[in-house]
């Protein structure tokens, strides 16, 4: 998962595209990048690790000019090296750099006829060098000295043609403008907004409306499934639906576990929409033990505490804050190794025992992953005199990885995959595990915009909304992204970093 921002302003965008990231931190704490655009000169900086080390006073000094894009990143295909995290760059043609959320199902393939067929060199294993020169590709096609906004959009065109998968982006052209599109399904978010100025109007895109928030602009809408929104540098703004077929199917987890609370994404609050998740919740525990014995309902920081406070209200029990977290670490589901994932738990959370001791529990979370950080909390509970351990998922078992963007692991170390709830619940050392229902949690999101008639659900159900991936897709996704891989990925040698201001 990723976080994506880009401005066209009529003043300086530097800070601007530093404190967008800021607040897109939570999409991505691998790694950062800010490039801007200033008389036709890229000037670009990334690095490994948080927005606030990332960048420097030398390098926000550096980065001068009134357009330019950002991104943060954790890693979902090719290694964690410095290299591979954006914007990338092309030089030809025109100069293009590009950041990208999501990620591509046919990127081998692609890879493979960049070099055989487009004659173009790929330096690292991100898709998203891929799909960067996949769309210099189809601009150079047009061999024009001048690039358009009608050049663009047909360069879009046949990037939806040739891209499959998932893919939310922006993009800059040296001396021209700005690029936001989003694949055919729409399965990653993407919105635009603009503010007006005594200079004129700026624009923004952004993967989440908070991003627009925080920087003064009114949120406009989505950038809809295969559309592109282009800003030129004068501030001309232009869109149309360059998808010959599209089939509005956004990712669900986003709601689930990704988007900030207080975002606005493909129409629905995702507020609302977790507050529904925890009366879904509610509805189906009075249905399965209307005499229950909760005493207590307690959340895991921080993304499960709108269900777990709607959750309480709907059972009439007391909500407790029982866990305190250490804010100065990164989320457990992110970090790279499951040994280093087990000691972070500890290091994440304390339990405060008065709220547990001698009660019947039920904590509360967004969804069960690996199912580590539960084990871990479940015992925690126990530890802090808790009578019985409850606990509640907001979303679905997780059975199957996502392939659309989402870092999920192998489908071995999913903790439900091959179980049944029940084994899930003995495996977590919980006293009864209750997991929402697909439906309610399909029906907790669609309502806050009934117009969507899909929503992307396959890592609960094995249906993949592009209907282009297989087993074999599966296999070769799993070796690339177990424990190990990554491991022994991450000591090998690291590429040549081009582009980059140190």
């Amino acid at each position: 998962m990723c976080g994506i921002a880009g401005i066209v302003s009529s003043d300086e965008v530097n800070q601007e595209l530093y404190e967008a990231l800021t607040v897109l931190q939570h999409r991505g704490q691998d790694a950062a990048g800010i490039v801007t655009c200033e008389n036709d000169r890229f000037n670009l900086r990334k690095d490994s690790g948080l927005v606030r080390d990332v960048f420097h006073t030398r390098h926000m000094l550096n980065l001068r000019g009134k357009m330019g894009i950002s991104h943060v990143r954790y890693p979902t295909a090719g290694c964690t090296n410095t290299a591979e995290a954006q914007p990338f760059y092309v030089n030809s043609p025109y100069g293009i750099s590009l950041a990208h959320n999501g990620n591509l199902t046919n990127a081998e393939e692609l890879k493979e006829a960049l070099f055989a067929q487009d004659q173009r060199h790929i330096n690292t294993d991100s898709d998203s060098e891929v799909l960067l020169n996949v769309f210099a590709h189809e601009l150079q096609e047009l061999r024009k000295l001048r690039v358009g906004a009608e050049d663009v959009f047909r360069a879009v065109a046949a990037v939806h043609q040739r891209c499959r998968g998932a893919y939310s982006v922006v993009a800059m052209i040296t001396g021209f403008g700005i690029i936001g599109f989003r694949d055919p399904y729409g399965i990653r978010p993407l919105v635009f907004g603009e503010r007006k100025t005594a200079h004129g109007t700026d624009y923004m895109i952004a993967s989440e409306s908070v991003a627009l928030d925080v920087l003064g602009f009114k949120l406009i809408r989505d950038v809809q499934p295969g559309e592109a929104v282009i800003i030129e540098k004068n501030g001309r703004l232009h869109r149309r639906q360059c998808a010959e077929k599209v089939l509005y199917s956004p990712c669900i987890f986003e709601f689930v576990y990704f988007a900030r609370p207080d975002s606005i994404i493909d129409n629905i609050s995702v507020y609302k929409a977790r507050l529904r998740m925890g009366d879904k919740l509610a509805e189906k525990i009075l249905r399965l033990r209307p005499d229950h014995d909760i005493d207590v309902v307690i959340p895991i920081p921080d993304t499960s505490r709108t269900a777990a406070l709607q959750l309480a209200n709907g059972l009439g029990v007391k909500y407790r804050e029982g866990f305190i977290k250490n804010r100065y670490i990164g989320r457990t589901f992110i970090m790279p190794g499951q040994q280093l994932r087990k000691k972070s738990v500890r290091q994440k959370l304390n339990a405060i025992d008065l709220e547990f001791k001698d009660k019947n529990v039920l904590l509360v979370d967004d969804s069960i992953v690996r199912g580590t950080t539960s084990t871990q909390i479940i015992q925690m509970a126990r530890d802090a005199g808790a009578r019985n351990v409850y606990f509640a998922s907001a979303s679905p078992p997780v059975r199957y990885p996502n392939v659309y963007g989402i870092d999920m692991p192998a489908a071995h170390e999913l903790i439900a995959h091959g179980r049944s709830e029940q084994d899930v619940q003995e495996e977590l050392g919980a006293d009864w595990l209750i997991y929402q229902d697909l439906i309610d949690l399909i029906e907790a999101v669609q309502k806050g915009n009934p117009s969507i008639g899909r929503f992307d659900t396959s890592c609960f159900n094995n249906d993949y909304v592009t209907g282009d991936i297989n087993q074999d897709y599966l296999d070769r996704l799993s070796k690339h992204r177990n424990d190990q891989s990554k491991a022994r990925r991450m000591v090998e040698g690291s590429i040549i970093d081009l582009h980059n201001a140190g």
